[in-house]
């Protein structure tokens, strides 16, 4: 299965196959102290360009797909 992502130099959606998917936390404090979690799905395009595809976290956790560290 593949999933879609942004091309911002192409300017156009693009198919990446799960096998070249990793995906990523990000994490940072809030000022009031709190922690915010982002899931996202990282790539890279046949160009060479840098790909991410912010998703939920019932998407992050039902694709499996290697953790990006």
């Amino acid at each position: 299965m593949a999933i879609e992502f942004y091309n911002v130099k192409k300017r156009k959606k693009v198919q990446i196959n799960e096998s070249d998917v990793e995906k990523q936390e990000f994490v940072r404090e809030l000022p009031n102290g709190k922690r915010q979690v982002r899931y996202a799905f990282r790539a890279k395009d046949d160009d060479g360009t840098s790909l991410t595809k912010f998703c939920s976290k019932d998407d992050y956790d039902r694709v499996n797909v290697p953790v990006r560290s």
